[in-house]
């Protein structure tokens, strides 16, 4: 589960770079005012980067595009109005566009230069698009951080029932220790072993499942956009430490089950 938490934080963070914001301005607009414009918006803590247009690359880039196309190229002869100038903004949190909202309204050297024939995407489909997406992302790890803490759970509570029932299977042996003066550590200390056992067979078997299904999903899953490969070449290079941290979650969880499960039982 916290593999596929990784996998799926990775092709968000993939997602979020591609999406960006654009801000358009006259075509006319000085180099000198760009300039300006653009060390303005680089200076936004939400910013990550910024990236600027020219009017003469977007239309180079429309006839590199449409080269084929010859009713979009004879319109774009046609037209009366140039291409406006654009800066491209990649932003930190997708989910937060406060601060990009702040310098629309506030920038004086923007709001003079701003090509307000074009309508930007704060606004209309391609805003709400943003929106959906910063949504489904916060949705989407939310429901993998619950996803983790519920198999830790349903794991703890699976040992927790079987070492039940190997007290209730050994009841009278556990009554006879009691009465020769066994203390509690000493009735305790094999339900515990069998625990740490049960957490090291699990996680060797879950570490070496994992494995299998990653390397046998890695193909499918990249064609299809999802970013398996860096969760991949990390559980490649650090499989050793995996292993460890796995047997050692499993011992601990086990030991914790086996001291509730026997806690009853001592008291009777």
């Amino acid at each position: 589960t916290m593999v596929a938490r990784q996998v799926l934080a990775d092709t968000v963070t993939q997602i979020k770079d591609k999406v960006d914001m654009s801000l358009y301005i006259k075509n006319d607009t000085p180099e000198a005012t760009v300039a300006q414009i653009r060390g303005e918006l680089e200076s936004l803590s939400s910013v990550k980067s910024v990236s600027y247009v020219s009017p003469q690359q977007a239309r180079n880039t429309f006839v590199e595009q449409n080269k084929s196309d010859e009713d979009a190229l004879g319109a774009l002869k046609e037209a009366k109005d140039k291409l406006p100038g654009t800066f491209r903004v990649s932003v930190n949190n997708i989910n937060d566009l406060s601060q990009l909202e702040n310098f629309k309204s506030t920038s004086e050297l923007y709001k003079k230069s701003v090509d307000t024939k074009i309508k930007e995407p704060f606004d209309g489909k391609r805003g709400e698009i943003i929106e959906d997406i910063g949504r489904t992302v916060g949705f989407a790890e939310t429901v993998g951080l619950a996803a983790s803490i519920f198999f830790v759970v349903l794991s703890s509570l699976i040992v927790f029932n079987t070492i039940r029932m190997a007290i209730f299977n050994r009841k009278e042996e556990i009554q006879m220790m009691k009465l020769i003066g066994a203390d509690r550590s000493f009735i305790r200390g094999p339900f515990v072993v069998e625990a740490v056992v049960y957490g090291f067979i699990a996680a060797v078997l879950a570490t070496g499942l994992g494995l299998l299904a990653l390397y046998a999903s890695k193909d499918g899953l990249t064609s299809y956009g999802i970013a398996i490969g860096p969760t991949v070449e990390r559980m490649t290079i650090y499989v050793g430490f995996i292993l460890l941290a796995m047997i050692i979650t499993g011992a601990v969880i086990g030991v914790i089950s086996s001291l509730l499960a026997t806690r009853k039982y001592l008291k009777l």
